[in-house]
């Protein structure tokens, strides 16, 4: 089984940093692509951040370009999210997603999801 857990929630002011993280764990033999997405309140989840495996790809969402950088580790399997100059539209619930094979012979990769961690910004 493979597992993604996520760190660095927390809450902070607005104008504020975080930086998240999260470790993929379990049956892995590559990780391609990784991101995160944002729930907030009341509100469906949505992409903010995604980076390819070599990192020589990344994208982000239009709210959070120029505040938000998205980084990875495949030495640890772990993908971050450097997140500046928050604002309380930030709020949310953060997952980090991966698209993981967990050996050789698997020519397609699965999706998994971690469990969130809670981002809330005040104003």
């Amino acid at each position: 089984q493979v597992q993604l857990v996520e760190s660095g929630g927390g809450l902070v002011q607005a104008g504020g940093s975080l930086r998240l993280s999260c470790a993929a764990s379990g049956r892995i033999f590559s990780v391609y692509s990784m991101g995160w997405y944002q729930e907030a309140p009341g509100k469906e989840r949505e992409f903010v951040a995604t980076i390819s495996m070599n990192s020589g790809y990344t994208d982000y969402s239009d709210s959070v370009k120029g505040r938000f950088t998205i980084s990875r580790d495949n030495a640890k399997n772990t993908v971050y999210l450097q997140m500046n100059s928050l604002k309380p539209g930030d709020t949310g619930v953060y997952y980090c997603t991966a698209d993981i094979t967990p050996n050789w012979r698997t020519t397609s990769a699965t999706p998994y999801w971690g469990q969130g961690t809670q981002v809330t910004v005040s104003s």
